[in-house]
C-alpha cells in the first residue's frame, strides 16, 4: 500500500508538473494546453490514479487526504505516517524526473511551482488553496462514505470520478490566483 502511494504520487507530480512547464515554455497565445488543459491534467491524473490504487491503498495520493482520513479515524497513525512519507518521497522523485527530462525549462520556469498571481495577496492565495484542499477532502469523504444506503452502494466504485472532477474544478478556480 505504501509503494502504491509512492508510485501514484510520483506519476501524479511527473505528469502535472511536466504539463505546467510544457505550457509555460510556449510562446504563442495558442501554444500549449492552457488553463483548461492544466486543470484536466490534474483532475484526469487523480481520476486515473485513484482508480488504479483505491483497492490497494485507498488512493490517497495527497497528504491532506491522508491526514483528513487519519483525523476521521479511518487510517491508523502508523499507516498515515507511512503514506505521507511515501507521498512526499514520490513527489520529490516525480519532480526529479521532470527536472531530469526538461532541465532547461524546469530551471528557467521555476520548476513549475505555484506563485501568487498579480493582483492577489498572499492571504487570498492561501485562502484559495485552503478552500481547494477542503473541496478535495470533502469530496473524498462524500464519495467513499461506507454508510450510504443500499440504493447508493455503487457509489464507491464511482469514487474516482467525482474526486477527479473536484480536482479539475478546483484547478479551474485557483489557477488564476496561484
Amino acid at each position: 500500500a505504501v509503494i502504491a502511494e509512492f508510485i501514484a504520487t510520483l506519476l501524479f507530480l511527473y505528469v502535472t508538473v511536466a504539463t505546467v512547464i510544457g505550457h509555460k515554455k510556449q510562446t504563442g497565445p495558442c501554444d500549449g494546453v492552457g488553463l483548461l488543459g492544466i486543470a484536466w491534467a490534474f483532475g484526469g491524473m487523480i481520476f486515473v490514479l485513484v482508480y488504479c490504487t483505491a483497492g490497494v491503498s485507498g488512493g490517497h495520493i495527497n497528504p491532506a487526504v491522508t491526514f483528513g482520513l487519519f483525523l476521521a479515524r479511518k487510517v491508523s497513525l502508523v499507516r498515515a505516517v507511512g503514506y505521507m512519507i511515501a507521498q512526499c518521497l514520490g513527489a520529490i522523485c516525480g519532480v526529479g524526473f521532470v527536472k531530469a527530462f526538461m532541465k532547461t525549462p524546469y530551471n528557467t520556469l521555476g520548476g513549475g511551482a505555484n506563485t501568487v498571481a498579480p493582483g492577489y495577496s498572499k492571504g487570498t492565495a492561501l485562502g484559495a488553496e485552503i478552500i481547494g484542499t477542503f473541496v478535495l477532502v470533502y469530496t473524498v469523504f462524500s464519495a467513499t462514505d461506507p454508510k450510504r444506503s443500499a440504493r447508493d452502494s455503487h457509489i464507491p466504485v464511482l469514487a474516482p470520478l467525482p474526486i477527479g472532477f473536484a480536482v479539475f474544478m478546483v484547478h479551474l478556480a485557483t489557477i488564476p490566483i496561484t
